[in-house]
């Protein structure tokens, strides 16, 4: 889609229970990446509404949560380096429900 844009979303919270909820909501709107990171293609409004889920799911007070605009999301061609463990980028795939 032209109106989407990529995101990578960093998590840091503090209660194992919240934590839970919020790597479960955001498996809904993106590809996991490492233990509290996703990478998130978002239109506007789906953007709008996870920020909302994830403001409903956190402690204000005691949680963390960085969302980083990448760019349109067909231009942005992330460059990683990895370390470790084989990197594999996320691939785009049609899913039926």
């Amino acid at each position: 889609m032209a109106n989407e844009r990529l995101y990578i979303v960093a998590y840091d919270i503090s209660e194992p229970k919240r934590w839970r909820r919020v790597y479960k909501l955001m498996k809904g709107y993106g590809h996991w990446l490492q233990l509290s990171i996703f990478q998130c293609r978002l239109t506007a409004r789906r953007r709008a509404e996870m920020t909302a889920r994830l403001e409903e799911s956190i402690n204000l007070s005691e949680d963390h949560i960085l969302i980083v605009d990448m760019g349109p999301a067909d231009k942005v061609d992330p460059l990683v380096e990895s370390l470790g463990k084989v990197y594999e980028a996320p691939t785009r795939k049609a899913t039926v429900v």
